[in-house]
């Protein structure tokens, strides 16, 4: 009876830690559960023996992130989706060591026969000559330019890339070349390359978008635990429209009951800032995102689970995702109506333009020209 609400919560938040006895403080997942997709061996590890273990050799040593180079033969993605705004991306990282649990990119993992869990945030996968693939692709005599998206699937500034810095050297073969790209990012590392950025948004080859899901530094550690703090992410806006960048706010993923409070304030602080567009993405659980989100509610939110994944479901049709094109990206009943309506107010008070994404602006592909290959001279 004497013990305090906050007492109370701590000791929840243990107790609910050691039910999950594979949660990595400072790691998004609470589990490193494989995929049952592609038939991938699964083993569920006994209590008694875990103690044994324990006993014997210590605590679990705590995740390190492990980078494998690989040597892919092309870099340049392309699809045809109805939903996204571009046709081509390049993904110079595979994995993300930011651990968002609400990755929708999670379970590409899952086809290396890896985790989609903490295997997705500390098994990663570099491309070194991601560059000098995308030089080749460009040279190419029947070559079209379009802008090219870096970003949609794994974040090309997690924190790898100071040491790799293949975003860099992409980004500076597509301003050789004066190819328009697009970035999505939530890292203020991306001022490591103010330089360029400046540079390309004065030949109109740049448009910068960055996601604050919320203002609340310490949801973000929990929800996006390697991410730059959400001061850094709306300081990185502010940097960026002081350099004249176009950048938009992607205010991305919703998620309901936990962090579609922060909306209003979120677009109030970066309409102060100058930030000339933003736009909404509602929580996307594809696959085994839906199982490892409901498992870090379980850990961190077991007040408000039910709740929370209540409302996803009515937005998604009774389900926890909607797969489908055309529908995927666009939620449905009272509760999506009310969030659309809640930021096309916040945006109008702001006056910010709404927009789906960075491409809204308008990008320059008509002073494209041929990188050189192999130190040759263009011929033109």
């Amino acid at each position: 009876m004497g013990l305090t609400f906050e007492f109370c919560s701590i000791y929840v938040l243990i107790m609910r830690t050691r039910e999950h006895p594979d949660f990595e403080h400072g790691r998004g997942a609470a589990s490193g559960a494989p995929s049952s997709r592609f038939n991938l061996n699964q083993r569920e590890i006994d209590g008694d023996w875990r103690d044994h273990v324990e006993a014997l050799d210590g605590p679990p040593v705590k995740l390190r992130t492990h980078v494998t180079e690989e040597r892919p033969k092309t870099i340049l993605s392309f699809n045809q989706s109805p939903d996204v705004p571009f046709d081509r991306s390049i993904n110079a990282y595979r994995g993300c060591e930011h651990g968002c649990v609400y990755c929708f990119a999670r379970p590409t993992h899952a086809y290396h026969d890896l985790s989609p869990g903490l295997d997705f945030e500390t098994q990663l996968f570099a491309k070194p000559n991601a560059a000098d693939l995308l030089r080749e692709t460009l040279a190419k005599p029947r070559y079209q330019p379009k802008p090219i998206a870096l970003g949609t699937n794994t974040d090309p500034y997690q924190p790898i890339e100071k040491r790799y810095r293949i975003t860099r050297s992409i980004l500076e073969v597509c301003l050789e070349a004066r190819h328009p790209v697009t970035i999505t990012t939530k890292s203020d590392r991306i001022l490591r390359d103010a330089d360029l950025l400046e540079e390309m948004a004065r030949e109109k080859l740049l448009a910068v978008a960055i996601s604050v899901t919320t203002l609340d530094p310490a949801l973000s550690s929990k929800l996006e635990p390697r991410c730059s703090a959400p001061a850094k992410r709306v300081a990185a806006l502010a940097k960026l429209v002081e350099l004249g960048v176009p950048v938009h706010c992607s205010v991305s993923p919703i998620i309901p009951a936990i962090t579609d409070e922060f909306m209003e304030g979120i677009i109030a602080r970066v309409g102060e800032l100058g930030v000339a567009s933003a736009g909404w993405i509602p929580l996307r659980l594809p696959h085994e995102v839906s199982s490892l989100f409901r498992e870090w509610l379980d850990v961190h939110y077991p007040d408000r689970a039910g709740k929370v994944m209540s409302i996803v479901r009515s937005i998604r049709n009774g389900r926890d995702n909607d797969p489908d094109f055309f529908t995927r990206m666009k939620p449905t009943g009272v509760w999506a109506d009310l969030f659309r309506s809640r930021f096309a107010l916040a945006c109008k008070r702001a006056g910010i333009g709404l927009g789906k994404n960075a491409m809204r602006f308008e990008l320059d592909c008509s002073r494209f020209r041929p990188p050189e290959v192999g130190g040759q001279m263009r011929l033109f």
